[in-house]
């Protein structure tokens, strides 16, 4: 049964990360193998650097808190790290043993460990309609991604055993082979074939997740849309993604938003465009209409005299800024004129009195030449 990490540091299971750290470092500098030639100093320093492994990162630490030796047992087993994978150990070691000769840890003895690997981040491309974009809300998605398996805690192993040490490599995941030549010794380093690199095998899987340690789920989740979004915005759904190897911390789910385009509106920025079409007797004589915005109804006064493709501005009517809801835009309204190409014979007769009255000219199409005229 492995020993309580807290003891082997010698320190309080209430420590702050500083009280751990130099713990740490006075044992490591005690029992390095490199110092302390003592029988038993090599696998009392494999002790002190898995303790601190565990109990210097929050994560690992909640997790041994709550579930002892079987919430970490996903990561790899007691031993040497590279310094490409040590994190803080790094900086630790350097300033330790910088002076001891091999120039770091181990020397020739240093093994490379496998550890906790972060989970895959994700990907689901979601579409909005114009108004969910432009106001935000709740929208649930399904999506299947892997999560720790509940039986075996991560580890692969049948409930009641656990990974052991791979025997062929042992535990440092690699191979080392060595050719003799007459140039000199050369040494070919690969993956072990037996453990995959991973340091441990598994002899009786989990029938859970079939020795994976992660099972295919798939789940639905409640997002919640900032209001504002546009094509392209990316929400990033902390932990949502694939579980992690051996102990990792779970990836992220990123959810890209697409919108649909709206049949009576489009989108310039932060501002919303739509048309409005009058007749010209609401364009000469003025008019109030009422007319659709992302809001609803709101009633628009058209001045008499309007021209042609007038913009008409409804402030505040537009897109919510992203990140600063209370900002918005405006809505743009461009006003179109319909002129008739066909009039009923009391309509004309109307038409060529007024148009004598302003003196224009009028004959075969004397409509068209009418309110040309009067546009201008």
């Amino acid at each position: 049964m492995a020993r309580d990490y807290y003891e082997i540091l010698g320190v309080s299971r209430d420590a702050d990360k500083e009280e751990i750290k130099q713990a740490y470092r006075r044992l490591a500098r005690k029992y390095h193998p490199d110092v302390n030639k003592e029988p038993g100093a090599e696998e009392r320093f494999k002790e002190i650097n898995r303790a601190y492994e565990i109990l210097s990162e929050p994560e690992t630490r909640e997790r041994y808190n709550r579930f002892g030796e079987a919430g970490v047992s996903g990561g790899a087993g007691v031993g040497f790290q590279d310094m490409g994978d040590m994190g803080g150990f790094a900086d630790i070691f350097e300033s330790i043993f910088s002076g001891f000769a091999g120039g770091g840890v181990g020397g020739q003895t240093q093994r490379r460990r496998s550890g906790p690997v972060r989970g895959d981040d994700l990907r689901l491309d979601l579409k909005l309609d114009f108004r969910e974009a432009v106001f935000g809300g709740e929208k649930e998605i399904r999506i299947s991604h892997l999560e720790t398996c509940e039986v075996c805690s991560g580890s692969g192993a049948k409930p009641g055993t656990r990974p052991r040490t791979c025997a062929t490599c042992s535990g440092s995941g690699q191979v080392r082979r060595v050719t003799r030549t007459p140039f000199g010794s050369f040494t070919q380093v690969s993956t072990c074939p037996t453990c995959n690199g991973t340091g441990m095998v598994i002899e009786d899987k989990c029938e859970s997740c079939d020795g994976k340690g992660t099972n295919q789920v798939t789940k639905k989740l409640k997002i919640t849309i900032p209001a504002g979004v546009d094509n392209g915005t990316r929400l990033r759904i902390s932990q949502e993604g694939d579980a992690g190897q051996r102990g990792g911390p779970p990836g992220d789910l990123y959810v890209y938003l697409f919108v649909n385009e709206d049949e009576e509106f489009q989108r310039d920025g932060i501002n919303v465009l739509s048309e409005i079409k009058i007749s010209y007797l609401q364009a000469v004589l003025g008019c109030r209409l009422e007319v659709d915005t992302v809001d609803g109804p709101v009633e628009l006064i058209i001045p008499a005299g309007t021209q042609p493709n007038t913009v008409m501005k409804l402030e505040n009517r537009g897109v919510p800024r992203l990140g600063n809801p209370v900002s918005r835009g405006d809505h743009l309204l461009t006003v179109l004129i319909d002129i008739p190409t066909k009039v009923t014979p009391e309509e004309r007769e109307l038409l060529e009195k007024l148009a004598k009255i302003k003196g224009d000219r009028t004959g075969k199409g004397g409509l068209e030449g009418f309110l040309g005229n009067l546009f201008k």
